[in-house]
């Protein structure tokens, strides 16, 4: 098990057993990652920050049913999360999909052509993804899907922050051009 997620088990547990600073310092550690999961869910930041919130209650409540046997506590909160963020789209009737079948996302729709357009647009977006270069696509992952801020993905590719935002805007305004090209 690496250190950080050890580390991330250690306050899970610590938090099961009452102790405040605990989730302190898990909300420090992953606040930012878990917020960029809500957001890609709910696509509005309010609501985003409503399902970390109510994902931290939750993860308070449920820490001692952690088990890391079962999984990654970085899964673990991350699945906390993602389920409080569907639950909030849902009940305001729309739900983005995220493209990625290991999730499990549905259609909620009734109307064929809709369905189509959606999954036209998935595959059309996981296209413009594998034509960006390496680089590209490594940082957009991990601001977009993993919810990492810019500081924390220069970080991460151990590179400068000006590097890391060019090759994100680039990456983005190709994918804009791609996706505009379909």
């Amino acid at each position: 098990m690496p250190a950080e997620e050890a580390e991330l088990s250690a306050w899970i547990f610590q938090a099961g057993g009452g102790d405040q600073s605990a989730l302190r310092r898990l909300y420090v550690a992953e606040s930012a990652r878990l917020f960029g999961i809500a957001l890609t869910i709910l696509r509005e930041r309010s609501a985003a920050q409503d399902a970390l919130q109510d994902a931290f209650v939750a993860i308070w409540q449920r820490a001692r049913q952690f088990d890391p046997a079962r999984g990654a506590a970085r899964t673990w909160l991350a699945a906390i999360v993602r389920h409080r963020a569907l639950d909030i789209a849902r009940s305001r009737g729309r739900e983005t999909l995220s493209d990625d079948p290991a999730l499990g996302d549905e259609l909620v729709t009734d109307d064929p052509v809709d369905r189509i357009a959606a999954a036209a647009d998935g595959a059309r977006l996981h296209q413009c993804l594998k034509g960006l270069e390496e680089k590209n696509r490594r940082s957009i992952v991990l601001a977009f899907v993993d919810g990492f801020s810019h500081a924390q993905v220069a970080e991460k590719l151990d590179l400068p922050l000006g590097t890391v935002k060019a090759w994100i805007r680039r990456g983005l305004l190709s994918l804009r051009a791609c996706m505009e090209a379909a």
